[in-house]
Protein backbone atom coordinates (compact mmCIF):
# COMPACT_ATOMS: atom_id res chain seq x y z
CA UNK A 1 0.00 0.00 0.00
CA UNK A 2 1.50 3.58 -0.53
CA UNK A 3 2.20 5.73 2.34
CA UNK A 4 -0.92 7.40 2.38
CA UNK A 5 -2.63 4.15 3.22
CA UNK A 6 -0.28 3.36 5.94
CA UNK A 7 -0.64 6.27 7.82
CA UNK A 8 -4.35 6.06 7.71
CA UNK A 9 -4.56 5.68 11.53
CA UNK A 10 -2.57 8.75 12.00
CA UNK A 11 -4.99 10.66 8.99
CA UNK A 12 -8.08 9.68 11.06
CA UNK A 13 -6.99 11.29 14.32
CA UNK A 14 -5.56 14.10 12.76
CA UNK A 15 -9.00 14.58 10.62
CA UNK A 16 -11.12 13.88 13.93
CA UNK A 17 -9.00 16.74 15.75
CA UNK A 18 -9.19 19.25 13.14
CA UNK A 19 -13.53 18.67 12.80
CA UNK A 20 -13.15 18.74 16.59
CA UNK A 21 -12.03 22.50 16.43
CA UNK A 22 -13.41 23.42 13.17
CA UNK A 23 -16.15 21.70 13.17
CA UNK A 24 -18.16 24.30 11.51
CA UNK A 25 -16.61 23.75 8.20
CA UNK A 26 -16.84 20.06 8.09
CA UNK A 27 -21.04 20.11 9.35
CA UNK A 28 -21.66 22.12 6.47
CA UNK A 29 -21.38 18.87 4.72
CA UNK A 30 -23.50 16.53 6.73
CA UNK A 31 -25.78 16.42 3.40
CA UNK A 32 -22.85 14.26 1.30
CA UNK A 33 -22.38 11.71 4.26
CA UNK A 34 -24.60 9.45 1.94
CA UNK A 35 -23.71 10.30 -1.35
CA UNK A 36 -20.27 9.74 0.39
CA UNK A 37 -20.84 6.27 2.10
CA UNK A 38 -22.53 5.23 -1.79
CA UNK A 39 -19.18 5.61 -3.31
CA UNK A 40 -17.69 3.94 -0.94
CA UNK A 41 -19.70 1.14 -1.28
CA UNK A 42 -19.64 1.95 -5.42
CA UNK A 43 -15.70 1.34 -4.84
CA UNK A 44 -16.54 -2.02 -2.80
CA UNK A 45 -18.46 -3.61 -5.72
CA UNK A 46 -15.55 -2.59 -8.27
CA UNK A 47 -13.57 -5.37 -6.20
CA UNK A 48 -16.23 -7.82 -6.31
CA UNK A 49 -16.43 -10.68 -8.61
CA UNK A 50 -18.58 -13.50 -9.46
CA UNK A 51 -16.53 -16.05 -7.73
CA UNK A 52 -16.77 -14.63 -4.65
CA UNK A 53 -20.62 -14.34 -4.73
CA UNK A 54 -20.28 -18.55 -5.89
CA UNK A 55 -17.88 -18.83 -3.06
CA UNK A 56 -20.34 -17.06 -0.32
CA UNK A 57 -23.57 -18.44 -1.51
CA UNK A 58 -21.96 -22.17 -1.53
CA UNK A 59 -20.96 -21.57 2.24
CA UNK A 60 -23.07 -19.15 4.13
CA UNK A 61 -21.65 -20.80 7.40
CA UNK A 62 -19.55 -17.77 8.07
CA UNK A 63 -22.26 -14.84 7.49
CA UNK A 64 -24.40 -16.94 10.09
CA UNK A 65 -21.82 -16.72 12.35
CA UNK A 66 -21.46 -13.35 12.12
CA UNK A 67 -24.63 -12.23 12.33
CA UNK A 68 -25.65 -14.03 15.29
CA UNK A 69 -22.56 -13.07 17.18
CA UNK A 70 -23.35 -9.54 16.08
CA UNK A 71 -27.05 -9.71 18.20
CA UNK A 72 -25.92 -11.81 20.83
CA UNK A 73 -22.55 -10.70 21.97
CA UNK A 74 -22.52 -6.88 21.40
CA UNK A 75 -25.95 -6.20 23.49
CA UNK A 76 -24.49 -8.24 26.27
CA UNK A 77 -21.25 -6.75 26.33
CA UNK A 78 -23.11 -3.20 26.14
CA UNK A 79 -25.11 -3.84 29.49
CA UNK A 80 -22.54 -5.65 30.89
CA UNK A 81 -19.65 -2.94 30.94
CA UNK A 82 -22.56 -0.17 31.45
CA UNK A 83 -23.08 -2.02 35.11
CA UNK A 84 -19.72 -2.90 35.44
CA UNK A 85 -18.65 1.04 35.23
CA UNK A 86 -21.93 2.15 36.88
CA UNK A 87 -23.11 4.21 34.18
CA UNK A 88 -26.11 6.49 34.51
CA UNK A 89 -29.42 4.87 32.99
CA UNK A 90 -29.56 7.34 29.79
CA UNK A 91 -25.86 6.09 29.25
CA UNK A 92 -26.68 2.29 29.52
CA UNK A 93 -29.77 2.86 27.34
CA UNK A 94 -27.36 4.41 24.62
CA UNK A 95 -25.00 1.34 24.70
CA UNK A 96 -27.22 -0.92 24.13
CA UNK A 97 -28.98 0.77 22.01
CA UNK A 98 -25.81 0.89 19.92
CA UNK A 99 -24.86 -2.49 20.98
CA UNK A 100 -28.80 -3.67 19.58
CA UNK A 101 -27.64 -2.07 15.97
CA UNK A 102 -26.59 -3.98 12.93
CA UNK A 103 -23.16 -3.43 11.73
CA UNK A 104 -22.20 -0.26 10.19
CA UNK A 105 -21.18 0.45 6.47
CA UNK A 106 -17.98 1.93 7.36
CA UNK A 107 -16.58 -1.90 8.41
CA UNK A 108 -17.00 -2.50 4.38
CA UNK A 109 -14.29 -0.02 4.37
CA UNK A 110 -12.32 -1.08 6.98
CA UNK A 111 -12.50 -4.14 5.71
CA UNK A 112 -11.31 -3.54 2.74
CA UNK A 113 -8.51 -1.51 3.73
CA UNK A 114 -7.18 -4.82 5.76
CA UNK A 115 -7.72 -7.29 3.30
CA UNK A 116 -10.23 -9.24 4.25
CA UNK A 117 -12.89 -11.02 3.01
CA UNK A 118 -15.07 -7.94 1.01
CA UNK A 119 -18.05 -10.47 -0.06
CA UNK A 120 -18.78 -11.65 3.50
CA UNK A 121 -18.66 -7.82 5.08
CA UNK A 122 -20.94 -6.58 2.47
CA UNK A 123 -22.96 -9.61 3.18
CA UNK A 124 -22.88 -9.56 6.59
CA UNK A 125 -23.97 -5.79 6.53
CA UNK A 126 -27.32 -6.46 4.36
CA UNK A 127 -27.84 -9.46 6.72
CA UNK A 128 -27.72 -8.01 9.60
CA UNK A 129 -29.29 -5.03 8.51
CA UNK A 130 -32.34 -6.27 7.49
CA UNK A 131 -32.29 -8.71 10.66
CA UNK A 132 -31.87 -5.75 12.85
CA UNK A 133 -35.25 -4.51 11.68
CA UNK A 134 -36.64 -6.92 13.89
CA UNK A 135 -33.94 -7.91 16.54
CA UNK A 136 -32.67 -4.33 17.01
CA UNK A 137 -36.70 -3.43 19.01
CA UNK A 138 -36.74 -6.65 20.66
CA UNK A 139 -33.14 -6.78 22.21
CA UNK A 140 -33.51 -3.50 23.36
CA UNK A 141 -37.03 -4.38 25.14
CA UNK A 142 -35.55 -7.84 26.75
CA UNK A 143 -32.33 -5.55 27.86
CA UNK A 144 -34.09 -2.44 28.69
CA UNK A 145 -37.45 -3.05 29.25
CA UNK A 146 -38.38 -0.38 26.63
CA UNK A 147 -39.85 -1.09 23.29
CA UNK A 148 -38.18 1.28 20.55
CA UNK A 149 -39.91 1.62 17.06
CA UNK A 150 -37.91 1.35 14.03
CA UNK A 151 -39.21 2.96 10.65
CA UNK A 152 -38.48 -0.01 8.82
CA UNK A 153 -38.93 2.00 5.58
CA UNK A 154 -36.92 4.46 6.25
CA UNK A 155 -34.37 1.86 7.25
CA UNK A 156 -34.80 -0.39 4.11
CA UNK A 157 -34.73 2.93 1.69
CA UNK A 158 -31.39 3.83 3.57
CA UNK A 159 -30.16 0.88 2.73
CA UNK A 160 -30.74 0.32 -0.85
CA UNK A 161 -29.50 3.99 -1.31
CA UNK A 162 -26.15 3.50 1.00
CA UNK A 163 -24.76 -0.43 0.21
CA UNK A 164 -27.23 -2.28 -2.44
CA UNK A 165 -27.49 -0.31 -5.16
CA UNK A 166 -23.71 1.17 -5.13
CA UNK A 167 -22.29 -2.50 -4.50
CA UNK A 168 -24.40 -3.89 -7.30
CA UNK A 169 -23.60 -1.13 -9.92
CA UNK A 170 -19.96 -1.31 -8.80
CA UNK A 171 -20.26 -4.95 -9.31
CA UNK A 172 -21.85 -4.50 -12.83
CA UNK A 173 -19.15 -2.39 -13.78
CA UNK A 174 -16.18 -4.41 -13.01
CA UNK A 175 -17.92 -7.71 -14.82
CA UNK A 176 -18.52 -5.53 -17.93
CA UNK A 177 -15.39 -3.75 -18.14
CA UNK A 178 -13.36 -5.84 -16.44
CA UNK A 179 -10.13 -4.93 -17.74
CA UNK A 180 -10.74 -0.89 -17.43
CA UNK A 181 -11.12 -1.29 -13.54
CA UNK A 182 -8.04 -3.74 -13.18
CA UNK A 183 -5.91 -0.76 -15.08
CA UNK A 184 -7.40 1.79 -11.74
CA UNK A 185 -7.33 -1.15 -9.06
CA UNK A 186 -3.94 0.22 -7.64
CA UNK A 187 -5.92 3.32 -6.83
CA UNK A 188 -9.29 2.19 -5.20
CA UNK A 189 -7.84 1.97 -1.55
CA UNK A 190 -6.82 5.60 -1.78
CA UNK A 191 -9.90 6.80 -2.93
CA UNK A 192 -12.13 4.99 -0.57
CA UNK A 193 -9.24 6.42 2.33
CA UNK A 194 -9.96 9.54 1.45
CA UNK A 195 -13.85 9.28 1.35
CA UNK A 196 -13.73 8.06 4.34
CA UNK A 197 -11.20 10.67 6.17
CA UNK A 198 -14.28 13.44 5.17
CA UNK A 199 -16.91 11.37 6.37
CA UNK A 200 -14.79 10.51 10.13
CA UNK A 201 -14.66 14.49 9.93
CA UNK A 202 -18.19 14.99 9.17
CA UNK A 203 -19.34 13.19 11.72
CA UNK A 204 -17.23 14.54 14.48
CA UNK A 205 -18.18 18.12 13.85
CA UNK A 206 -21.69 16.64 14.33
CA UNK A 207 -21.20 15.53 17.40
CA UNK A 208 -18.41 18.20 18.89
CA UNK A 209 -20.93 19.70 21.49
CA UNK A 210 -21.87 16.63 23.21
CA UNK A 211 -18.43 14.75 23.05
CA UNK A 212 -17.39 17.57 25.25
CA UNK A 213 -19.75 16.12 28.07
CA UNK A 214 -18.64 12.51 27.60
CA UNK A 215 -16.72 11.23 30.83
CA UNK A 216 -14.24 9.53 31.21
CA UNK A 217 -16.34 6.09 31.71
CA UNK A 218 -18.36 6.92 29.08
CA UNK A 219 -15.16 6.52 26.75
CA UNK A 220 -13.76 4.17 28.96
CA UNK A 221 -16.89 1.65 28.01
CA UNK A 222 -17.40 2.65 24.53
CA UNK A 223 -13.94 1.54 23.51
CA UNK A 224 -13.61 -1.62 25.74
CA UNK A 225 -17.41 -2.65 24.26
CA UNK A 226 -15.58 -1.93 20.60
CA UNK A 227 -12.37 -3.88 21.12
CA UNK A 228 -14.68 -6.78 23.23
CA UNK A 229 -16.50 -6.77 20.31
CA UNK A 230 -13.78 -7.19 17.77
CA UNK A 231 -11.66 -9.86 20.05
CA UNK A 232 -14.85 -11.62 20.27
CA UNK A 233 -15.78 -12.04 17.25
CA UNK A 234 -12.55 -13.19 15.93
CA UNK A 235 -11.86 -16.10 18.88
CA UNK A 236 -15.55 -16.85 18.64
CA UNK A 237 -15.41 -17.69 14.98
CA UNK A 238 -11.67 -19.02 14.80
CA UNK A 239 -13.00 -20.91 17.99
CA UNK A 240 -16.11 -22.66 15.05
CA UNK A 241 -13.24 -23.33 12.72
CA UNK A 242 -13.77 -20.14 10.31
CA UNK A 243 -10.38 -19.27 8.42
CA UNK A 244 -8.22 -16.45 9.23
CA UNK A 245 -9.23 -14.06 6.78
CA UNK A 246 -13.05 -14.60 7.85
CA UNK A 247 -12.59 -14.52 11.20
CA UNK A 248 -10.69 -11.42 10.57
CA UNK A 249 -13.75 -9.72 8.79
CA UNK A 250 -15.86 -11.18 11.31
CA UNK A 251 -13.77 -9.54 14.09
CA UNK A 252 -14.86 -6.13 12.30
CA UNK A 253 -17.68 -6.60 11.25
CA UNK A 254 -19.24 -7.30 14.76
CA UNK A 255 -17.04 -4.62 16.64
CA UNK A 256 -18.13 -2.10 14.10
CA UNK A 257 -21.60 -1.24 14.58
CA UNK A 258 -24.20 1.35 12.82
CA UNK A 259 -23.45 4.13 15.45
CA UNK A 260 -25.61 6.10 13.57
CA UNK A 261 -29.24 4.34 13.83
CA UNK A 262 -27.94 4.22 18.13
CA UNK A 263 -27.67 7.86 17.94
CA UNK A 264 -30.94 8.39 15.95
CA UNK A 265 -33.31 6.00 18.22
CA UNK A 266 -31.46 8.09 20.99
CA UNK A 267 -32.65 10.88 20.52
CA UNK A 268 -35.77 9.88 19.18
CA UNK A 269 -36.63 7.51 21.84
CA UNK A 270 -35.03 8.60 24.92
CA UNK A 271 -32.71 11.55 25.42
CA UNK A 272 -29.81 13.84 24.18
CA UNK A 273 -27.41 11.70 27.13
CA UNK A 274 -28.57 8.93 25.49
CA UNK A 275 -27.08 9.23 22.29
CA UNK A 276 -23.55 10.34 23.82
CA UNK A 277 -22.17 6.55 23.50
CA UNK A 278 -23.56 6.48 19.84
CA UNK A 279 -21.78 10.06 19.25
CA UNK A 280 -18.73 8.73 20.80
CA UNK A 281 -18.62 5.15 19.15
CA UNK A 282 -18.91 6.79 15.44
CA UNK A 283 -15.68 8.12 16.12
CA UNK A 284 -13.73 5.67 17.99
CA UNK A 285 -14.96 2.24 16.07
CA UNK A 286 -13.60 4.64 12.63
CA UNK A 287 -10.20 5.59 14.57
CA UNK A 288 -9.23 1.50 16.09
CA UNK A 289 -11.13 -0.07 12.96
CA UNK A 290 -8.16 1.60 10.93
CA UNK A 291 -5.36 0.89 13.06
CA UNK A 292 -6.73 -2.45 13.12
CA UNK A 293 -6.87 -2.44 9.22
CA UNK A 294 -3.07 -1.03 8.85
CA UNK A 295 -1.74 -3.70 10.93
CA UNK A 296 -3.78 -6.64 9.44
CA UNK A 297 -3.31 -5.40 5.91
CA UNK A 298 0.41 -5.45 6.22
CA UNK A 299 0.52 -8.57 7.65
CA UNK A 300 -1.72 -9.97 5.13
CA UNK A 301 0.70 -8.26 2.27
CA UNK A 302 3.77 -9.71 3.97
CA UNK A 303 2.55 -13.25 3.76
CA UNK A 304 1.18 -13.06 0.20
CA UNK A 305 4.55 -11.90 -0.52
CA UNK A 306 6.63 -14.40 0.97
CA UNK A 307 3.87 -17.07 -0.40
CA UNK A 308 4.76 -16.18 -4.12
CA UNK A 309 8.28 -15.69 -3.26
CA UNK A 310 8.34 -19.56 -2.13
CA UNK A 311 6.37 -20.72 -5.23
CA UNK A 312 9.14 -18.60 -7.19
CA UNK A 313 6.06 -16.52 -8.98
CA UNK A 314 7.57 -13.58 -10.39
CA UNK A 315 7.28 -10.26 -7.94
CA UNK A 316 7.68 -6.99 -7.60
CA UNK A 317 11.66 -5.47 -9.16
CA UNK A 318 12.38 -3.86 -6.55
CA UNK A 319 11.67 -7.27 -4.02
CA UNK A 320 12.86 -9.61 -7.19
CA UNK A 321 15.30 -12.34 -7.06
CA UNK A 322 17.89 -12.14 -9.46
CA UNK A 323 20.42 -14.91 -10.00
CA UNK A 324 23.78 -13.62 -10.49
CA UNK A 325 24.89 -13.38 -14.29
CA UNK A 326 27.50 -15.65 -15.70
CA UNK A 327 31.04 -14.27 -15.96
Amino acid sequence: MSRLNNLFPLWAVLVSISAFYFNTQFSRLEGLIVPLLASVMFIMGLTLTRDDIYRIAKDPRAIFVGVLLQFLLMPFLALTLANMLQLSNQLTIGMVLVGSCAGGTASNVICYLAKGDVALSISMTMVSTLVGVVATPLLCTFYLSETVDVDTIALLFSILQMVFVPVLLGFSVNHFFHKQVLKIEEHLPSASILVILLIIGIVVSLNSGRLLDVGLLTLAAVILHNLSGIAGGFYVSRLLGLDLRQSQTIAIEVGMQNSGLGVALALQFFSATAALPGALFSVWHNISGSILASIWAKKRTSLEYLLRDEKNEELPLAGRKTKPEKE
